[in-house]
């Protein structure tokens, strides 16, 4: 027959727990706080099957065979009420009593007051800890441990880089053990040791020539208007605005440090707006130098004393500005039959084409018709005469005219009337004076 013994394995309690724990095959006496055996012959129904008798041990129990004499004196089980023995001859044998001894949990010891007391393996350095650990007692047991600046992997302590993990705000440098922070300039570190701080630059002696601005890391210069910032970003210099646009000013634009003003010529008066130039009209104001003979004509930036209209022979003054030639003198055969005198004033170099006089006939006779022409004066082909209709014509500037200049035209007007056979012309004697400035 086989002996059978039935034996469980040992579970150790958990490390940190207040309460103790016994392993399979024990009991805890809550009066006494000790583990003590358990009597499974008595606790288990039929442990044992067949021929086969129960025997208690120490956290277990075996099975062993009723006819078995090495095991029927000291293991039959004394409890026949359960598996009653067969009759057998003689006295039944005395069973000696099976004693329960004392036992702790694993990482306890029994004092000399018969107690479980916690082993401290750090201490009497039955731990097995690596020289790189660091070894920490718990109640039934003991852990290792890594120093502050450590773990632990695969049994060893090994720096942990905290600048991979960012406990630094901005700049990191690791060491064993340990790490230590450092700021970007225009920051210093805080009482934390790990974020940083805005250093305001402004707020001390300021760095720069006019206007200083804090940014974040750093600061930045500004000029006051009328000045710019020179390249090394600190110091600032006068704006010449005058060199940047022509059109600041309708004339002339003057620097000044920080800023600038314009001026106008002789003649001319400076707008509310600061840039534009209005002329003065002298014979309004009187401020005039003609004579009472003389008539004072204004233009752009000036004037002119006109003298009076005086005709020559053949020709007779209807008016202040017209002259004819009587048809019944011989001499005003291939003369214009009137001439009209004119003046006008334009600014210098306006833009072409542009229309600036209209001439008109008066009178419309049955049966003739007009031409319109340039007689004389147009020597740089800077005008013509463009016939907008059966009785009139325009004056077309085609090129630009530069002043100071004084032009003089005779725009001709030719009549041809085929009914009567009569062909004739009046004059228009146009004065134009071009100012020096294009306003």
């Amino acid at each position: 027959r086989i002996l059978t013994a039935f034996t469980l394995a040992v579970c150790l309690s958990s490390p940190g727990k207040a309460q103790q724990q016994c392993t399979n095959g024990f009991d805890l006496d809550r009066a006494s706080g000790q583990c003590i055996d358990i009597d499974e012959c008595r606790t288990i129904p039929e442990a044992c099957r067949g021929d086969m008798v129960c025997v208690n041990q120490n956290g277990g129990y075996l099975c062993v065979p009723r006819t078995n004499p090495v095991y029927r004196s000291p293991y039959l089980n004394p409890y026949s009420n359960i598996y009653p023995p067969p009759p057998a001859p003689g006295p039944v044998p005395n069973y000696p009593t099976v004693t329960r001894p004392l036992m702790c949990r694993f990482g306890f010891q029994l004092d000399e007051n018969n107690q479980c007391t916690d082993v401290d393996e750090c201490a009497s350095d039955s731990h097995q800890c690596n020289p790189t650990q660091i070894c920490i007692n718990t109640e039934g047991g003991y852990t290792c441990s890594c120093t502050e600046g450590y773990w632990l992997l695969e049994g060893q302590c090994l720096d942990i880089d905290e600048c991979r993990y960012g406990y630094c705000q901005q700049l990191c440098a690791n060491v064993p053990g340990s790490y230590s922070c450092t700021c970007n300039p225009g920051f210093t570190l805080n009482d934390d040791g790990r974020s940083c701080q805005d250093v305001n630059e402004c707020t001390n002696e300021n760095p720069c020539t006019q206007t200083c601005v804090n940014t974040y890391g750093s600061f930045l210069c500004r000029c006051e208007p009328g000045y710019e910032l020179e390249a090394d970003g600190v110091n600032c210099s006068d704006m010449d605005e005058c060199s940047f646009s022509e059109f600041l000013c309708q004339h002339e634009c003057v620097n000044s440090p920080g800023s600038y003003y314009c001026i106008c010529p002789s003649g001319y008066n400076l707008l509310d707006d600061s840039r534009s130039c209005q002329d003065i009209n002298e014979c309004e104001n009187r401020n005039f130098t003609c004579t009472a003979q003389q008539t004072c004509f204004n233009i752009p930036g000036e004037y002119k004393c006109l003298d009076p209209v005086r005709c020559e022979e053949p020709y007779i003054q209807i008016n202040d500005n017209r002259c004819m030639c009587p048809a019944e003198n011989p001499g005003c055969r291939d003369q214009p039959f009137t001439i009209l005198y004119r003046v006008m004033d334009m600014v210098s170099g306006r833009s072409v084409p542009s229309d600036i006089f209209q001439m008109q006939a008066t009178t419309r006779y049955p049966g003739a018709y007009y031409i319109f022409q340039i007689k004389s004066g147009n020597e740089g082909r800077e005008f013509y005469m463009r016939q907008t209709g059966p009785i009139s014509a325009t004056l077309v500037m085609t090129r630009p005219v530069k002043g100071p200049r004084t032009v003089e035209l005779d725009l001709e007007m030719i009549t041809v009337n085929t009914v009567i056979n009569f062909r004739g012309s009046s004059v228009i004697r146009l004065r134009i004076f071009v100012s020096q400035y294009s306003f």
